[in-house]
């Protein structure tokens, strides 16, 4: 069973930031791209962003452009979401994503975790 633990997530004011963390206990995904998606309430799942397994490629939704980095550390099994200039739109579930490949990381990512809330206050 693969488990994907998110973190970081949590209350912060328009304007603020969070860095989300995701990690793979028991198991490497070193050579797997990684991503984040996010649920609203009442919305769809939508993709944020993703990184390429060796981090020299990244991608991210229009929405977070230039507001989110997505970054990862392979020693320490790890990827991270820093966001900063959020906004009360930000405010959803987000979820850490696995997958081998970055293509498909970013639309149908075969490993999923539980996901960890985060709430934008205006």
């Amino acid at each position: 069973q693969v488990q994907l633990v998110e973190s970081g997530g949590g209350l912060v004011q328009a304007g603020g930031s969070l860095r989300l963390s995701c990690a793979a206990p028991g198991r490497t995904f070193s050579t797997y791209a990684k991503g984040w998606f996010r649920q609203a309430p009442g919305k769809e799942r939508e993709f944020v962003a993703a990184i390429s397994w060796g981090g020299g490629a990244t991608y991210y939704a229009n929405s977070v452009q230039g507001r989110f980095t997505i970054s990862r550390d392979n020693a320490k099994n790890t990827a991270y979401l820093q966001m900063n200039s959020l906004k009360p739109e930000d405010t959803a579930v987000y979820f850490c994503v696995v997958d081998q490949k970055v293509g498909v990381v970013q639309t149908t990512p075969a490993y999923w975790g539980q996901g960890t809330p985060v709430t934008v206050s205006s």
